[in-house]
C-alpha cells in the first residue's frame, strides 16, 4: 500500500479508513498505521475536512483494539507457529529472536515505547502475548503508549498541515519536500538500528548461550 492509496482511502472513508489503518497494523498485518495518522492528521490541517481531535481519537482506539488482538494472537499461537509462518508477515527468525531478548528485559518500556518504532509497533503487543506478559500491566503500559503516540504524531503532523494551508506556491511545497525527506531519513536510520540491534542479539546469545538463538520459556516479570 503507497501513500497515494492511503490517502485516497482517508479521503473516502475519513476516520474509519485511520481506525481499521492502525488496528490491523497494530494487530501485527505489516501495514502503514502510523503514514494513514500523518496523512489524515496532515489532510485534516490542510482542507479543515475532518477534525484532527477524532483523527486522534480513531488512531488511539485502533493502536489499543489492535494491539490487544495481537496481544492474545501470540499467547494462544505460540512461538512454534511463528517461527514456522512469521516471515511471512516479516517475522524472521532474527527479529523474532531479537524481540524477545529485549522483552524479556525491557517488557513494559516496549509496550509503551514500541508505539514510536517502527519494527516494534506492529510486533510488540505479539511479543507481549508469546512472552507471556501480564494481560493487565500490558493493556495499562498499551493504553498510555497508544494515546500518547496519537496525540504527537496526530498534532505535529495537523500543525504542519495547516501551515502547509497558509503557506502556497514554491515555499509551501518546498516544505512539504523536506518533510518527507525528514520521513524517509528517519526510517533508514530505524532500519539501521534495527540491523545492530540483531548482530548484538547474535553476538550476546552465542556468548552467553553458546548459541545463535535465545532459549524459549524465559518468564518476564513486568517493568
Amino acid at each position: 500500500m503507497i501513500g497515494t492509496d492511503i490517502q485516497a482511502l482517508i479521503a473516502q472513508h475519513g476516520y474509519w479508513a485511520v481506525f481499521f489503518i492502525v488496528m490491523l497494523e497494530s494487530a501485527g498485518v505489516p501495514l502503514p498505521g502510523e503514514t494513514a495518522l500523518l496523512l489524515a492528521a496532515v489532510y485534516a490541517g490542510a482542507t479543515g475536512q475532518l477534525d484532527i481531535a477524532t483523527v486522534i481519537m480513531a488512531a488511539a482506539a485502533g493502536a489499543i483494539i489492535g494491539d490487544n488482538f495481537g496481544f492474545w494472537i501470540g499467547r494462544s499461537l505460540g512461538v512454534e507457529l511463528l517461527e514456522r509462518y512469521g516471515r511471512y508477515i516479516g517475522l524472521t527468525e532474527s527479529r523474532l529472536n531479537l524481540g524477545r531478548y529485549l522483552f524479556q528485559r525491557h517488557g513494559a518500556k516496549i509496550v509503551f515505547f514500541g508505539r514510536f518504532v517502527a519494527f516494534f509497533r506492529v510486533f510488540a503487543a505479539l511479543f507481549a502475548g508469546l512472552n507471556k506478559y501480564g494481560w493487565a500491566p500490558f493493556l495499562i503500559y498499551n493504553a498510555a503508549g497508544g494515546i500518547c503516540w496519537a496525540l504527537i504524531m496526530g498534532l505535529g503532523a495537523f500543525y504542519f498541515g495547516d501551515s502547509i494551508h497558509h503557506v502556497s506556491g514554491p515555499l509551501g511545497m518546498a516544505a512539504l519536500g523536506i518533510a518527507l525527506a525528514g520521513i524517509v531519513a528517519c526510517w533508514i536510520v530505524l532500519r539501521r538500528q534495527e540491523k545492530l540491534l540483531e548482530q548484538k542479539l547474535e553476538a550476546v546469545a552465542a556468548r552467553e548461550f553458546g548459541s545463535p538463538s535465545l532459549p524459549e520459556g524465559q518468564s518476564i516479570d513486568p517493568v
